[in-house]
């Protein structure tokens, strides 16, 4: 369920169907020599920073020979229909082509490798056919299709080139290798042929690439939905600190007034005994304002998303996010249990930190040929590692009577538990995540217990 994403963040992906309702707790413990804490990491600044969450028409671990091509040949109709059927062929070949140079990646035998890659370029040049065979007559189309056409182009052949620079070399397999090489060069050929991008975009990488970043929001249009973000008890926030306010300030008034019958003049002692009232207001004010208002949105969602057909503006889902730091004692059992598992070495002094998103979706029914919704929450590890030690340590070795040593790293782990609910099941599973300051080095999956 969960895996890595990028260097310093891993995601989570699980489906949802029509009418369905969702909800994931993940617990973190973080170790205190990491230095994170409600003072040095706000909740605020992780949610808008460092967690995004979307919801998209997908199929899961969609691979290429699944990519469903009769999309595209409904040309016909509304041009909003066009587009939207376009886009979700796309999407889907980005997604695909993505999954399957990844999984290609990791194979290790040349052979193989280079009978996968093959393959791979077999079903891209037939994706890209069925694309180019296609093309509408209608001029308000055209644009649509352009788009569509120059980004998957360009998309296939960064994927191959990829492929190519980070996989096994072999001279025994030199044919295939060129195969795969003229492949990508009669894209780029087709790319110039349909004078797609200009001479001065693609001299320049940087251009290029964000014209291509801009293209693919483009054919994202109907297939992600649009996100409506709203950070909840605003309001009664407001009114705890109007009312914490209105209190002290009464209190106060009381206690003045009381100052200024027992003193018939101005005096120093009584301008100090008003100044001494009116300061300890400005310090007990924030204080328990505070302790208020934690008591009150404890166990309350803070944000909601809610979820929109970009082309219909029809809401499909609606999400409510938790986050907030915590104590053991207030972690359920079930899950205090899990991490009392862990090793005795591992049961280092920490903070607890807890997520929570319930997912409720309300549409009867997708896009047609969609059965579910891919839902991805990523989650950055990035400011964990602020105040992580740089320095790198040296471990020597004693072979006979001569000296080695080896530069080693210092690495750090943490531990979490994510449950998965649903109307079916509940799941538990306890992960632990090893990482440095500039990536996680690994993920492994400790326990998994299904309810």
């Amino acid at each position: 369920m969960l895996k890595q994403d990028e260097n310093l963040s891993f995601i989570i992906e699980p489906e949802l169907s029509p009418r369905s309702e969702q909800r994931i707790d993940l617990y973190f413990s973080i170790p205190n020599e990491m230095g994170i804490n409600p003072q040095t990491l706000s909740e605020e600044a992780y949610f808008n920073n460092h967690f995004k969450s979307h919801l998209a028409y997908n199929a899961k671990n969609i691979h290429l020979p699944l990519v469903r091509s009769r999309f595209v040949s409904k040309n016909k109709g509304e041009q909003q229909d066009y587009r939207q059927n376009l886009n979700l062929y796309c999407y889907q070949v980005r997604l695909a082509i993505d999954t399957d140079v990844k999984d290609a990646l990791k194979i290790t035998d040349k052979d193989a490798f280079y009978i996968r890659a093959t393959e791979l370029a077999e079903q891209s040049k037939g994706l890209l056919k069925k694309l180019r065979r296609y093309t509408p007559d209608n001029e308000k189309l055209v644009s649509f299709y352009t788009n569509a056409d120059n980004y998957l182009s360009w998309q296939i052949e960064q994927s191959f080139l990829k492929l190519l620079d980070e996989g096994p070399r072999s001279s025994d397999h030199a044919k295939e290798r060129s195969d795969l090489l003229n492949f990508c060069k009669d894209e780029q050929a087709y790319r110039q042929e349909q004078q797609y991008n200009s001479e001065s975009t693609l001299k320049d990488a940087n251009r290029i690439t964000n014209k291509m970043r801009l293209l693919q929001r483009l054919i994202e249009h109907g297939v992600v939905l649009n996100r409506h973000t709203r950070h909840l008890n605003s309001y009664l926030k407001r009114l705890v600190k109007g009312s914490v306010t209105a209190v002290i300030m009464a209190f106060v008034m009381v206690v003045v007034l009381n100052a200024r019958s027992n003193f018939t003049e101005i005096t120093a002692t009584l301008v100090i005994i008003l100044g001494a009232i009116y300061g300890m207001r400005e310090i007990f004010k924030e204080d328990i304002t505070r302790v208020i208002w934690r008591t009150i949105v404890k166990g309350r969602p803070k944000w909601r998303f809610q979820f929109r057909n970009s082309v219909t503006k029809d809401k499909i889902a609606t999400q409510y996010i938790w986050l907030e730091y915590t104590r053991f004692k207030r972690i359920p059992e079930n899950v205090r249990n899990i991490f009392s598992k862990r090793r005795q070495q591992n049961r280092l002094a920490a903070q607890w930190f807890h997520f929570a998103s319930e997912t409720r979706v309300g549409a009867k029914e997708f896009l047609p040929g969609y059965d579910t919704l891919q839902q991805t929450l990523r989650f950055s590890l990035a400011p964990f590692t602020r105040y992580l030690k740089k320095g790198e340590g040296k471990l020597y070795h004693l072979d006979s009577s001569k000296i080695s040593k080896q530069s080693v790293e210092r690495r750090y782990q943490l531990n979490v538990v994510v449950v998965y609910q649903n109307q079916q099941q509940i799941i538990h599973q306890r992960y632990k995540i090893t990482l440095n300051r500039s990536k996680i080095v690994n993920i492994e999956l400790i326990s998994s217990k299904k309810e």
